[in-house]
């Protein structure tokens, strides 16, 4: 039986869980345990494989430095990060609560980091829980299978081996949460970008059902994969090392190497977009698959058919979402009409997509057309879908916009992609997101302070503070500097992608 052990006042906190006893620390007046295993190492003989339960141990483990991360992708120098924290645990969660012990029944909210499926870890600064446990939650985050590593389909493997690592991390939850505090009962997931789009896949996934009670969901990408699409990818990554994608050939590459391999795609990946289609243009070589077993169809098939009628969501996006890549590739403000054209044939739904957004957005240049339609099919539209299926299979969902303008580089992020992290966890001055913010984080500090108790009031009691969307008024809370509920701001674009299936992306013929 797992519970807290009896400590000094002023000790260091100890928990006592199912596989064995661990001790945290005490920071800024609220306990934090870091690096705890939930499944075993997945290497060697367990190398891509589904998790399995973590090895028990004697004594009192040491629960003070986050877990080493997985193998990453070398964007935003991800690789590097995780280079100063090797190891083979990559399956570690860390708690952050106002104090553990089984009487206090905390509402739970477990993050999902985002990084497109490739990157991504649980240590980094801009996720430190201290704002929002303050607020009366006990948070937790964690590491798992990224990239080739979690994503690519090999002969052999079960498919979408890092949402099965959510759900055990999930599991491990449920077992072990009430031990720092929180009520298993209560769990609340929420997430951002491919950290939402695991969560959209967990609404549609059987092994996720009775696992969390309530789901934020923030910008949640329209990117799964039909199997042959993503056998088509791990085979091109596998020749990268003379191999063949089956466990018995990619067994021989070390995960660095496995890796490297993924990056050496997406150097290259705009070569493959005559047989990957619109996720090589938006250069996406990861993405959960459609795999019929693990998860069984699409996220919004499967939400609209009632898979989370039982689950209590908010769903959002940010206004300005694409914006941040624009500005990332220095081609923000210099897109030509040839590129504006491009990507409205690419992205733009059905025959006479591109015709329906000129139409739409009668005053909108290059610039402006190729941002909204690269932000309304990566994210924006994804997300009011998945909104939408939930209102109309009957279940409660909560609808969001962020329109408040991040002041950084004198304001040309907008309410850009990512910019609700830093919001929502109140860490207005660390981390890669916090540079959205600016130099003066006070002027995002109401915004936050909004974010932050509309999240955790939702894990405590399911109402975020604004009406629950439906499909006659749409009701949409914008926050802002000043937050107002309105009517779905979006119109033109819902109106052309209103009768749009995201559905799985194809291998094209090519």
């Amino acid at each position: 039986m797992s519970g807290a052990t009896s400590t000094p006042s002023g000790a260091q906190p100890e928990v006592r869980l199912a596989a064995g006893a661990v001790r945290g620390s005490r920071e800024a007046g609220v306990a934090v345990f870091r690096g705890i295993p939930f499944a075993d190492q997945p290497v060697g003989r367990l190398r891509f494989a589904a998790p399995q339960p973590v090895q028990p141990w004697d004594g009192v483990r040491e629960a003070v430095a986050y877990g080493p991360p997985p193998p990453q992708a070398g964007f935003f120098g991800m690789d590097a990060l995780a280079e100063q924290n090797p190891g083979e645990d990559w399956l570690t969660v860390n708690v952050c609560t106002p104090e553990p012990g089984p009487a206090a029944g905390l509402p739970v909210m477990v993050w999902f980091q985002g990084g497109a499926y490739a990157f991504g870890m649980s240590g980094l600064p801009e996720y430190d829980g201290g704002q929002l446990v303050r607020d009366g939650v006990v948070l937790v985050t964690f590491n798992s299978r990224v990239g080739l590593e979690g994503f690519a389909q090999i002969e052999g493997a079960p498919a979408n081996r890092g949402l099965l690592d959510q759900v055990a991390a999930l599991e491990w939850v449920r077992d072990n949460i009430r031990a720092f505090g929180g009520d298993p009962d209560r769990v609340t997931v929420f997430g951002q970008s491919a950290g939402g789009g695991s969560i959209a896949c967990l609404l549609a996934m059987p092994r996720a059902a009775g696992l969390f009670r309530r789901a934020i969901v923030q910008s949640t990408p329209g990117t799964v994969f039909a199997p042959a699409l993503a056998t088509d990818i791990a085979t091109v990554a596998a020749a990268e090392l003379g191999v063949r994608p089956t466990i018995a050939d990619l067994s021989t590459a070390t995960p660095a190497q496995f890796a490297a391999a993924g990056d050496a795609v997406m150097a290259k990946i705009g070569d493959w977009t005559h047989r990957w289609g619109q996720a090589a243009h938006r250069q996406i070589p990861f993405s959960p698959v459609v795999d019929g077993d693990v998860l069984p169809t699409a996220p919004w098939q499967a939400v609209a058919a009632g898979s989370a009628r039982g689950i209590d969501l908010i769903v959002g996006h940010t206004r300005d979402e694409q914006r941040l890549f624009n500005v990332v590739e220095g081609i923000f403000g210099l897109v030509t009409e040839e590129q504006a054209a491009t990507a409205l044939a690419t992205f733009a739904p059905g025959p006479d997509g591109a015709d329906r957004y000129r139409t739409g957005f009668p005053a909108a240049g290059p610039d402006e057309l190729h941002e909204i339609v690269n932000s309304d099919w990566l994210f924006r539209m994804p997300s009011f879908h998945l909104a939408q299926a939930q209102a109309n299979a009957g279940g409660r969902v909560h609808l969001f916009e962020l329109t408040w303008t991040a002041t950084g580089m004198d304001g040309m992020f907008g309410a850009c992609h990512g910019l609700d992290v830093p919001l929502v966890f109140g860490n207005l001055d660390r981390g890669q997101p916090a540079a959205l913010i600016g130099e003066d984080p006070a002027a995002a500090a109401p915004v936050s302070a909004r974010m932050r108790a509309a999240w955790t009031a939702f894990a405590t009691h399911g109402d975020p503070g604004w009406p629950a969307y439906d499909s006659d008024q749409r009701l949409t809370q914008l926050f802002d500097t000043e937050p107002t509920v309105t009517a779905y701001p979006e119109e033109a674009s819902r109106l052309i992608w209103q009768h749009h299936t995201f559905a799985a992306l194809p291998l094209l013929e090519g």
